[in-house]
C-alpha cells in the first residue's frame, strides 16, 4: 500500500464560520470537493473546486456553465436519492483514495442535518478499511470534531485553557486514558448518553487519547486558532 498522503477538502451547504479559515487550511496539492450548495461557499473565497458532486438544487445553470467553462469536473445525482450531498462527497473523497478529509460548513444551518453530518464520521464504508481508513475531522470556526478508535493513540496538539470533549459514540467506550487534561482518566469506562467527558481542560500543548474499546467522537475547542 502507498504510503503516499491524499488530502480532500470538503466544503458543504452548512454554516462557513470564519471563512478565512479555508484559505488559511488548503495547500495546493489539496483536492478541493464541494458538495452542491458548498460550490457557493468557495466560488466566494474565489477559490474554484476540482469536483462538484450532489443534486445540484443549490447551483443554477448560470453557475453550472461557469464551473464547466472552468474544467470543474461535475457529477450529477438525481434529487429523489438516499444519500445527502455531504454523504456522496465523503464517500467519493474515500474512492479517490484520500488518506485525509477536511469538512468545512457541515455544521449550524440546521439541527437534523447537523446530526447526520456528524453521524457521517461513523459511515459503515469510511470504517471498511480501518486503521487504513482515511482520518476525517469537521472543522467549524475554532473548533474541530473527530474520531478516535480503538487501539490507537491520539495525539492533540492544543493550547493550555482549551477544551476537549469525549463523547461516546454507539455505545460504552470501555479503556479511555487522556494524558493532558485537567481531568485525567485512565483505563475508565464512559457510558453512552451520558455526559462525564464534556469541557475537560488542557493542561499541556499535547494530549494523548486512547481507548481499548468503543468509538468516541472528540470536539476539541481552541482558544486560539491552528
Amino acid at each position: 500500500m502507498s504510503d503516499e498522503k491524499k488530502r480532500v477538502v470538503i466544503l458543504a451547504n452548512g454554516v462557513l464560520n470564519e471563512p478565512e479559515m479555508v484559505r488559511e487550511t488548503i495547500r495546493n496539492d489539496d483536492i478541493i470537493l464541494a458538495a452542491d450548495g458548498g460550490t457557493l461557499h468557495a466560488l466566494e473565497l474565489n477559490l474554484l473546486p476540482h469536483i462538484v458532486i450532489g443534486d445540484f438544487d443549490s447551483l443554477d445553470e448560470i453557475v453550472q456553465t461557469r464551473l464547466r467553462c472552468s474544467g470543474v469536473k461535475l457529477i450529477q445525482h438525481p434529487a429523489q436519492k438516499d444519500e445527502t450531498d455531504l454523504e456522496l462527497a465523503v464517500l467519493y473523497a474515500c474512492q479517490l483514495g484520500a488518506t485525509d478529509i477536511i469538512i468545512f460548513a457541515a455544521l449550524g444551518a440546521r439541527w437534523d442535518m447537523t446530526v447526520a453530518n456528524i453521524l457521517l464520521l461513523t459511515h459503515p464504508e469510511v470504517g471498511k478499511g480501518y486503521p487504513n481508513t482515511p482520518s476525517i475531522t469537521i472543522r467549524d470556526g475554532n473548533q474541530e470534531l473527530f474520531l478516535i478508535h480503538p487501539g490507537s493513540r491520539r495525539t492533540i496538539h492544543g493550547n493550555i485553557g482549551d477544551t476537549v470533549s469525549l463523547i461516546p459514540m454507539m455505545g460504552d467506550v470501555q479503556g479511555v486514558v487522556t494524558q493532558g487534561l485537567g481531568y485525567p482518566l485512565y483505563k475508565e469506562i464512559l457510558r453512552f448518553g451520558t455526559t462525564r467527558g464534556i469541557s475537560n481542560v488542557v493542561q499541556n500543548e499535547n494530549i494523548y487519547i486512547k481507548l481499548e474499546a468503543g468509538l468516541l467522537l472528540c470536539v476539541v475547542n481552541h482558544t486560539i486558532h491552528h
